[in-house]
């Protein structure tokens, strides 16, 4: 039996399976062709948010933004470049409070950005406040499982 990560595309929210050996940079989705990692976080909705989180096999690293907030603006180019150095290996998404607030209530937000760390189905960390680059990568690389990235 082929060992493989099931990931989520961002774009149809269909789940694709990918050989563990494969280097996941250039892999298409089954169904839309999109890339399945783009090197940039996508805006994610509720729908795809689930799924993302419980039929993804990858970390799922979610950045909780608001078009209003001026450090999530100002965090939104380290937080790309973070996805740069992660994916494939880490899923890295952004959800907006505002177009998704249920969501944001279900989990729990008392102020943005946050980033919550999710692996198989649950959340394994949560962080608030606006970071760089590397602080969002070591942040990363310290909490997921060994293994995984």
């Amino acid at each position: 039996m082929t060992q493989e990560n099931l990931v989520v595309c961002t774009k149809c929210g269909v789940v694709n399976r990918l050989p563990l050996g494969r280097n996941g940079t250039d892999a298409k989705c089954g169904k839309c062709g999109a890339l399945l990692f783009s090197g940039l976080p996508q805006d994610i909705d509720a729908a795809n948010f689930d799924r993302q989180i419980g039929r993804g096999s990858l970390p799922v690293l979610v950045d909780v933004w608001a078009p209003w907030c001026g450090p999530c603006k100002a965090m939104a180019p380290a937080y790309e470049a973070a996805a740069k150095a992660l994916e494939p290996h880490i899923r890295l998404v952004k959800l907006n409070s505002d177009k998704e607030q249920a969501i944001a209530a279900r989990l729990d937000i008392r102020g943005i950005p946050t980033m919550i760390l999710f692996h198989r189905r649950l959340e394994i960390a949560r962080i608030s406040g606006a970071m760089g680059t590397s602080q969002i990568v070591s942040w990363v690389r310290g909490h997921v499982p060994t293994g995984t990235s």
